[in-house]
C-alpha cells in the first residue's frame, strides 16, 4: 500500500501543481524493479543502477535517459610498429589497428568496433606501444602493444633479414616481411587488427598494413594503412614497412606504406623508420651483397585516442605516467590523444 506525506496541497495555476521540496521517486535496483509484482502502467521509478528514471508502458521497463553512472567511449587503439630486417630485409609490419569511432574501418579491413562503456570513478589502463629496434647485429624486435581498458592492440611483427634474425617475418598486429634471399615468408597479421606481409623475392618483403597486405601495390613495398577522423579531420595510420634490397639484383627499393610506413633502402642505407604515433613498420636496410649491409629502421611508435560526447563526461586531471595533447573538443563531442607511457585515467 503506498502512502503520500505531504505537509500542504494547493493549487498553483491553471492545471499546475507546485512541489516545494524535490521529488522523491521511490528507489529499485535494477532487479528489484524486475521482480516488482504485477506493475502498472505508468509506473515510475528511480533506478539506483543506472541512475536512470525507469516507466512502465503496460509491458515492459523503460528507461527515459542513457546510464549516467557510465560514459560511451570511442578509441582509435593503435600499437608500435615492427622494426626493419636488415642486409636486405623485409619491411616491418604496422601496429594493430582497432578502430570504434563512428562506423570507420579497423584493421584488416574489418568492421567497427562496439564502443566501451566505461564506469564513472573507476581507473582505466592506457597504454601507447613504442616501435621495434634495432640493435647488435641487424636484431631486430616487433613492436610493443597498445591497451585501452579491455582492448590490445598487437604490435607489429618484425620482419625477417641479415644478422641475428630469423629470415621469416613475424606473426603481429601486421605481419613483418620476409628476408631477401630464399623466398623467406613473410609473417601473418592478426584478425580485425592487420595484414599479412610479403615473402622475400630479389628484395625484402614488404611489411603489412592496417588496410592492405604487404606487396599489393609492388614487390616489396609496405601494406597501407587506414584513414580516421576520429580528432576531427582524416589522418592515415598504420602503414607497413618497405623491404630493403640488393644493389647486385634485380629488385626494388620498397617504398613504405601511407600511414607511416618507412621505406626500403639499397647500399650501405639503414631502411627508414617507421613514423611515430602511426604505427608504422620500419624499412629494411640496403646491402651490397656482404659489403657494406645496413640494419633495418625502428619501428614507428603508436597511440591512443578517445572520444566522448561532451556532456556525458569529464576526464580526470591526473594521468600520471602519460604524455598527451590535452582535451580537445570536435563539435559536441570531446577527444584526447595520448602518445606515449603508461597510466590510467578516470571520468566522472
Amino acid at each position: 500500500m503506498s502512502t503520500l506525506e505531504t505537509n500542504a496541497i494547493g493549487k498553483y495555476s491553471g492545471n499546475n501543481i507546485s512541489v516545494d521540496d524535490s521529488l522523491n521517486l521511490k528507489s529499485y535496483t535494477t532487479a528489484q524493479r524486475d521482480a516488482l509484482s504485477s506493475p502498472q502502467a505508468g509506473d515510475t521509478i528511480y533506478n539506483s543502477t543506472t541512475g536512470t528514471i525507469d516507466y512502465y508502458n503496460g509491458t515492459a521497463w523503460f528507461s527515459t535517459s542513457s546510464n549516467t553512472f557510465n560514459v560511451t567511449i570511442q578509441s582509435l587503439v593503435i600499437a608500435g610498429g615492427g622494426a626493419g630486417g636488415g642486409d636486405a630485409g623485409g619491411g616491418g609490419g604496422a601496429g594493430g589497428y582497432r578502430n570504434s569511432y563512428a562506423s570507420e574501418t579497423s584493421g584488416g579491413n574489418s568492421s567497427t568496433e562496439t564502443p566501451l562503456s566505461i564506469s564513472k570513478g573507476t581507473n582505466v589502463t592506457v597504454t601507447v606501444g613504442g616501435g621495434g629496434s634495432v640493435t647488435g647485429t641487424f636484431v631486430a624486435s616487433s613492436g610493443s602493444n597498445s591497451v585501452f581498458s579491455t582492448i590490445t592492440s598487437i604490435g607489429g611483427g618484425r620482419a625477417g633479414g641479415g644478422g641475428g634474425n630469423s629470415s621469416t617475418g613475424a606473426t603481429g598486429g601486421s605481419g613483418g616481411g620476409g628476408y631477401e634471399y630464399n623466398d623467406a615468408q613473410g609473417g601473418a597479421g592478426t584478425t580485425g587488427q592487420g595484414f599479412s606481409a610479403d615473402r622475400g623475392r630479389n628484395e625484402g618483403g614488404g611489411g603489412g598494413g592496417a588496410s592492405e597486405a604487404g606487396g599489393t601495390d609492388a614487390n616489396g613495398a609496405g601494406g597501407d594503412g587506414l584513414a580516421s577522423s576520429i580528432t576531427g579531420s582524416s589522418v592515415t595510420r598504420g602503414g607497413g614497412g618497405g623491404g630493403g634490397r640488393s644493389v647486385t639484383r634485380n629488385g626494388n627499393q620498397g617504398v613504405g606504406g601511407a600511414g607511416g610506413g618507412g621505406a626500403g633502402r639499397s647500399y650501405d642505407v639503414t631502411g627508414q623508420n617507421g613514423t611515430a604515433n602511426t604505427g608504422g613498420g620500419a624499412g629494411g636496410g640496403g646491402s651490397y651483397d656482404g659489403v657494406g649491409n645496413s640494419g633495418g629502421g625502428n619501428g614507428g611508435s603508436g597511440l591512443v585516442i578517445l572520444r566522448w560526447t561532451t556532456a556525458d563526461a569529464t576526464i580526470g586531471a591526473t594521468r600520471t605516467g602519460l604524455t598527451d595533447g590535452g582535451v580537445q573538443t570536435s563539435g559536441s563531442d570531446s577527444y584526447i590523444v595520448f602518445t606515449a607511457g603508461t597510466g590510467t585515467v578516470t571520468f566522472s
